[in-house]
């Protein structure tokens, strides 16, 4: 018997992790491998993984031997009391904020809401779709325009999504982008760095006199300063020009000033960390965009629109998905293909706990602090850089501003240093009348009372707020504990994530996000952090920071990990702008081509045009793998101009490539680099390393194989690692406190907002490496591959495994090629997907990379009884279809085509279906006890196209 995974002998060690993170024992194990045909999971693997590139297990690791829970929870509160706390009140689009606890509990800290995968099968879905809408509706009013997308990944990286919407809309034929001199500074530095990259000049101005012929124009409003101007006149010539305005707002500010939609902005962008979403040393936190009537088709990102089911009723899906980047590809005008979906359904959530006029009133406060502060300020001579702000002030002060910062941080504040001479200091919703006087010491003012506040003191009238917003009842009807605690169940139990069952989605890698994980994200020492705090305040961020990067940098055999992308498609844009730096850094101008599968990820090409790259894609044989005729064909014919080969490993298609070191030496002979996608890497760890395989760069994504949770489609962490040529290239950031991070070492700019981008859910990635230990990671690759090959053993026989490699095994996942059961009965992928809900399952990945195709990743986690139960259901399905070809039932009314079936459907009128209530809602027995209910029948999604609506239904739409 193998004794790669755990033994599960030891009864007198319960709390070993491993054993409660991998889901199959070992006599789960030998069933499995029995069905596999294999005497071990050794000789399994060792059949799978080509043996050229196997590596053995380390004699000494970077990697500690695995912890226990509570060894693992222990030293992590040795780091977070590492941190100092400290009263953020640096701003610079970060505030401290109150996350009501109902909301904490239940959304933040609950697995209905963080176990969620990506809304794609929206039937099952409609709990976090309701809370995404509210979040359109709540972005599209306070701001003015037309559409809210579902969130982006923060602001900087959202204005730079607004500068290409402005590109691709405007008439004007110019390059030049023209951004506010008082913008936030890490937004001007990504700005500079992502437009370098595809031809954009910025020009950076104060908006006085005359203005340049410019494509589009971005103001920041309040600007970083905290100056609020009427940019109107601004937006008009910009307009005349056939240009569009970018305009950054802060949601809360716009509770009382005009709108960037009344000010004549075409987009808005911005963050909405400060509605209940804690600082987490940069992240996660969900970003808006919305856009004016007429741009909803050039939108970045997921959008939520409300369509109809099967009989008319009001459902919610993700709408006009042909222009996603996952389609579009090469012509993708973006490649983000996440939202921050967590982060955003909490912020819905804070403006639906609190109303308008909850948020009227939080926004007055934090006005009147911020006066009341600058009235002291003035009243002592000081000078303050502008008398129009609503919660931040510059003041200055002559060759004391350290000093000043000095003080402040000495009685617990950290304010920001701009220059010798000048201080900035923010408010927001925590501040109290006491954070205000001890600041005032700081400055060298003793006081014992403040002045009276008041809110937009200095701001003209015209600039006040005076139209309704959040008037839809969703904003109105939750104000007590209770009625908000039920509501959030309520749209819980409409979904379904991995508290309920496996969500098998190949390419996805939904495995178990343990409870002990999630913890410390919790904890006030990491959540109440700000990204721009002082290296001697984050001492213990930085040193779980520089751990995890050493471990990521082992497994993968690479020099340098950059923990800054904050989403796989940031982490490939990351590494290709590294490429791309390198070339040039070479005196390679002309390295431009990139070339990629056609079996890729749809962000493969997307990120390696909004790289300045040109996509050659190269073709794949009939077994799936990169097809070396075609590779070398157009290696020769680009060899002058190669920049880059992306690949996926194991590749798209679930199969081990025999010849990827014969694929890389190719691509390096040419003078060019290798990018090594790592989608799959959980598939790899602990046998193979892409630093081995030739790859010279490779994002990773921590929401698949690190165990951080996908949150219902975000957040995530794609941190970007390299071979240390490519070191220098990677992520820089102005306010790293890491001088190699701050364009020391690494020197490429900066590709997110923050310095270590979503910061805040790091612990989870640090506590499963540290629980698991380098040997419990090569056994979680063991156990999905081993689950991966006993789902495809027993269910060849009735779909086909569309691609296999050495011995007839596959990967971590396996494509189950549903075309021929469409030919034979009629039935389509799509109707397989929404009956497996009635059995109890979230569909695999449907149609991706083969269309007609289902792609199935059990992972690690699952144990034997759930991969037989999905198995059971297929088989199920399969008999089903064949009793639709003989006639048994009619091909337009049987229970496929029907699926999902709800519980109204079975208990309404009258049955007039040819199976039976039970074939409809309980297949199989075992639901009988514990049926998931779906809330909508199957959505019919052009409807949604044709009558586009992205905003909170009317509730008589429900009646």
């Amino acid at each position: 018997m193998s004794t790669l995974l755990p033994s599960r002998t030891q009864a007198a060690s319960p709390a070993a992790f491993t054993d409660r993170h991998i889901g199959i024992g070992p006599d789960a194990q030998a069933h499995m491998l029995d069905v596999v045909g294999y005497d071990s999971v050794e000789a399994l693997v060792e059949t799978a993984v080509p043996a050229s590139i196997h590596v053995q297990p380390r004699a000494s690791s970077e990697i500690p031997v695995a912890a226990t829970e509570a060894e693992a929870l222990a030293e992590l509160r040795e780091l977070a009391t590492a941190n100092r706390s400290a009263r953020p009140m640096i701003g610079l689009g970060y505030y401290d904020t109150l996350t009501p606890s109902v909301i904490s509990r239940n959304v933040l800290e609950n697995p209905s809401w963080y176990t969620a995968y990506t809304p794609y099968q929206p039937e099952i879905s409609q709990g976090r779709l309701e809370a995404l809408i509210n979040f359109q509706t709540m972005v599209t009013d306070l701001t003015g325009l037309a559409t809210a997308n579902a969130s982006m990944l923060d602001e900087s990286t959202a204005v730079v999504e607004g500068m290409l919407v402005a590109r691709r809309a405007s008439k004007a034929k110019t390059d030049v982008f023209l951004v506010d001199v008082d913008a936030l500074p890490q937004t001007k530095a990504l700005l500079h760095h992502r437009a370098a990259a595809v031809g954009i000049r910025i020009v950076e101005t104060a908006f006085e006199g005359e203005l340049p012929e410019a494509f589009g124009a971005f103001v920041q409003y309040p600007g970083a300063t905290g100056r609020i101007w009427d940019f109107s006149a601004v937006a008009d010539a910009v307009h005349a020009h056939g240009g569009l305005v970018v305009a950054a707002a802060d949601l809360l500010a716009l509770t009382l000033l005009r709108s960037p939609g009344a000010l004549g902005a075409d987009v808005a962008v911005g963050t909405t960390q400060r509605f209940g979403v804690p600082l987490g040393f940069g992240g996660p936190h969900a970003g808006y965009m919305a856009v004016r009537a007429g741009l909803e088709r050039q939108l970045p990102g997921r959008l939520v629109g409300v369509s109809q089911d099967a009989v008319g009723a009001p459902a919610y899906r993700l709408s006009l998905q042909t222009r996603e980047q996952h389609i579009r590809r090469e012509k993708a005008t973006s490649n983000i293909c996440t939202a921050q979906v967590l982060l955003a359904v909490m912020a819905a959530m804070y403006a639906v706990y609190h109303g308008p006029d909850g948020l009227r009133a939080i926004a007055t406060r934090v006005a009147q602090k911020a006066d009341a502060l600058a009235s002291a300020l003035r009243s002592s001579e000081l000078n303050l850089a502008s008398d129009a702000f609503f919660d931040t002030v510059r003041v200055h002060v002559p060759g004391r501003a350290q000093d000043v910062v000095d003080r402040a941080r000495d009685r617990g504040y950290q304010l920001l240093w701009v220059d010798d001479a000048t201080v900035g200091v923010s408010v927001d919703e925590t501040t109290t009348d006491a954070d205000l006087l001890a600041v005032l010491e700081a400055f060298g003012l003793a006081s014992e009372d403040l002045p009276a506040g008041e809110a937009l003191r200095g701001i003209d009238d015209a600039l006040h707020r005076d139209d309704e917003y959040l008037t839809h009842p969703v904003f109105h009807a939750h104000r007590s504990e209770t009625a908000m605690m039920r509501y959030l169940k309520s749209l819980a139990d409409r979904d379904y994530a991995l508290d309920r069952g496996m969500i098998p989605l190949g390419s996805c890698t939904m495995k178990l996000n343990a409870a002990t994980e999630m913890a410390a994200v919790s904890w006030p020492e990491f959540s109440r952090v700000h990204p721009f705090a002082p290296e001697a305040d984050v001492r213990g961020y930085l040193e779980m920071i520089e751990q995890l990067e050493r471990w990521l940098a082992e497994v993968t055999g690479y020099d340098a990990v950059s923990l800054q992308p904050n989403a796989g498609s940031q982490g490939e844009l990351a590494g290709l702008l590294a490429i791309r730096g390198y070339h040039l850094a070479n005196g390679d101008a002309e390295r431009t081509v990139c070339l990629i599968p056609s079996s890729a990820h749809g962000t493969n090409a997307a990120s390696a045009i909004l790289a300045g790259m040109k996509v050659v894609v190269v073709a794949c044989d009939e077994a799936g793998n990169v097809d070396l005729g075609d590779l070398r064909a157009k290696i020769a014919q680009h060899a002058a101009e190669l920049s880059a080969l992306m690949i996926t490993y194991p590749s798209t298609h679930g199969v081990y490539e025999h010849d990827v070191l014969e694929i890389t030496q190719a691509v390096h002979d040419a003078g060019g680099q290798v990018y090594v996608d790592g989608a799959n890497l959980n598939a790899l760890l602990g046998f193979a390393r892409f630093g081995d395989l030739g790859g010279d760069v490779s994002h990773l994504n921590l929401h698949k194989t690190f165990a951080i949770p996908h949150g219902g489609g975000g957040p995530g962490v794609g941190p970007v690692a390299a071979k240390a040529h490519l070191a220098p290239f990677l992520p820089s950031h102005p306010f790293s406190q890491r001088a190699e991070h701050a364009g020391g070492v690494f020197d490429g700019g900066p590709v997110s907002a923050a310095p270590h981008g979503s910061a805040g859910i790091l612990p989870i990635s640090w506590a499963y490496v540290r629980m698991m230990g380098a040997e419990g990671l090569r056994q979680a690759t063991a156990a999905a591959v081993l689950s991966a090959n006993y789902i495809a053993a027993r269910l060849r026989e009735h779909y086909p495994v569309l691609y296999a490699g050495e011995g007839g095994l596959v990967a971590h996942e396996c494509i189950l090629d549903l075309r021929p059961l469409k030919e034979q009965t009629g039935v389509t992928v799509d109707d397989v997907a929404k009956r497996l809900i009635d059995y109890g399952f979230h569909a695999p990945t449907m149609s991706f990379p083969v269309a007609g195709t289902l792609m199935v990743e059990p992972t690690e986690s699952e144990d034997l009884v759930e991969l037989d139960r999905f198995v059971d259901a297929m088989i199920a399905i399969k008999h089903e279809a064949l009793a639709v070809a003989a006639g048994e039932w009619p091909a337009d009314d049987n229970p496929l085509v029907n699926a999902p079936h709800t519980a109204e459907t079975v208990v309404v009128g009258e049955w007039e279906h040819p199976y039976s209530r039970e074939t409809a809602v309980y297949p199989v027995r075992s639901l009988v006890r514990g049926k998931y209910w779906p809330p909508v029948r199957r959505i019919d999604q052009a409807y949604g196209d044709r009558n586009l609506v992205c905003s909170c239904p009317p509730p008589e739409a429900f009646a």
